[in-house]
């Protein structure tokens, strides 16, 4: 989380951290709130290993002169300014935590069900095809690693998800900016944030539990400062009136509102129910962090559908899964798997 959009909710540089479901709580310093180590550090690179901190800092300098002007009372923003808060809103959903460790959740439970359909006997067949001595040992070991239900001890590389970062950023920039603004102007009342500040409103007309994305959501919520909070609604309306998506980018359906306790309680609720593992907030602002937390969320994505648990046969015919893997995937069912990666590097 940058330190500029923590001050916006600091006091003295300094924020409450609330570690969820809520028991830690504990005030500290803005430059030590939501640090990881070399996050983006990308070794060797030819611009230095802290070439994308130092991108990182230039859009972020940029979003922190908007930020300004907003509480200076502009409103609707430039186009300019309007285009550098969406790209800065669309980091927010794509460089945090959580995006990386659901990446890698993801190759985990991949290569754990690719693993598993073929069994000890394809797992043996695949680490013979690699050379060298393949006992019952160290078939056992691995099948032990790569088939616990998190999934084998494995992590995508950085600039994997640094890549996936930029790309999706890229992507949800238009779906962010085209959308009709609210500025919600807070005074008695706070927001607090989170590790995950970027919030998916789904449509009340979709069923319970139904999938939300950055296309389909009613409203994309996204707290500014402890007073100021962002409302990106649903742009259908303008679609059925037939507004110009320039139109839109130029402000001409933007508005502001004042704050009410529904509206913050809105806009804290969806900042919590998006959080991962971390909630900060003014030291004045305790009282506005819903009472009910949820538990720590580390992953945004859930595998569903397939076996819980593996016995070491094989899901397919010998045959048929030596013919699938001269196409490098688990079995003709398997849906186009990937090659089995990385299993000679598991500890």
């Amino acid at each position: 989380m940058p330190r500029f959009y923590l001050r916006g909710f600091a006091e003295q540089e300094r924020v409450v951290t609330v570690r969820l479901p809520g028991e830690q709580r504990f005030p500290q310093s803005i430059n030590n709130a939501s640090v990881a180590k070399d996050f983006y550090a990308v070794a060797g690179h030819e611009d230095g290993d802290d070439v994308i901190e130092r991108v990182l800092s230039e859009v972020e300098g940029a979003t922190g002169e908007v930020f300004k002007r907003i509480g200076d009372g502009t409103w609707p923003l430039p186009l300019d300014d309007r285009m550098a808060l969406g790209y800065f809103v669309a980091l927010q959903a794509t460089r945090v935590p959580v995006q990386r460790r659901t990446m890698d959740h993801i190759a985990r439970q991949m290569l754990r069900l690719q693993v598993g359909a073929g069994g000890k006997p394809g797992l043996r067949r695949r680490l013979e095809q690699r050379g060298g001595e393949v006992t019952d040992e160290l078939v056992e070991t691995l099948w032990q690693q790569a088939t616990r239900p998190e999934g084998p001890p494995i992590e995508r590389p950085r600039v994997e998800h640094i890549k996936q970062m930029i790309e999706f950023a890229d992507e949800l920039h238009k779906y962010i900016v085209g959308r009709p603004w609210t500025l919600v102007k807070f005074d008695r009342r706070s927001l607090i944030t989170s590790d995950a500040p970027v919030g998916l409103v789904p449509d009340p007309q979709d069923e319970p539990g139904a999938g939300v994305g950055y296309m389909t959501a009613w409203g994309i919520t996204f707290p500014v400062t402890r007073k100021f909070g962002l409302l990106m609604s649903s742009p259908e309306p303008l679609i059925e009136l037939k507004i110009p998506v320039e139109k839109t980018h130029e402000g001409a359906a933007d508005t502001t509102q004042l704050g009410t306790t529904q509206l913050e309680r809105f806009f804290n609720q969806q900042t919590v129910a998006n959080a991962s593992e971390w909630l900060y907030h003014h030291p004045e602002d305790e009282k506005f962090v819903p009472e009910q937390l949820p538990e720590p969320n580390p992953v945004t994505v859930a595998m569903s559908g397939m076996a819980r648990d593996f016995d070491g046969e094989p899901w397919f015919e010998d045959r048929r899964v030596m013919r699938s893997d001269a196409a490098g995937i688990a079995g003709p069912a398997a849906g186009g798997l990937p090659p089995l990666l990385g299993i000679q590097d598991v500890p």
